[in-house]
């Protein structure tokens, strides 16, 4: 096997190590996507609940 030919084994390698790597933070961003629009949502249901709950006791008195 000559040097061109452990270049291109290399390169080749590196390549494939770089999509890898891109896909991986691809998937880590969709992931903390999802996580922060399931955490806005449960965010805004509790919101919304408190504020019920404050009419509620407003009307009571």
């Amino acid at each position: 096997m000559g040097m061109q030919d452990q270049f291109k084994d290399k390169a080749e390698q590196l390549k494939q190590q770089a999509r890898q790597a891109a896909g991986k933070a691809k998937d880590e961003a969709s992931e903390r996507a999802s996580q922060g629009r399931d955490r806005s949502d449960a965010e805004s249901r509790r919101a919304q609940q408190e504020a019920q709950d404050r009419m509620d006791q407003d009307y009571d008195a």
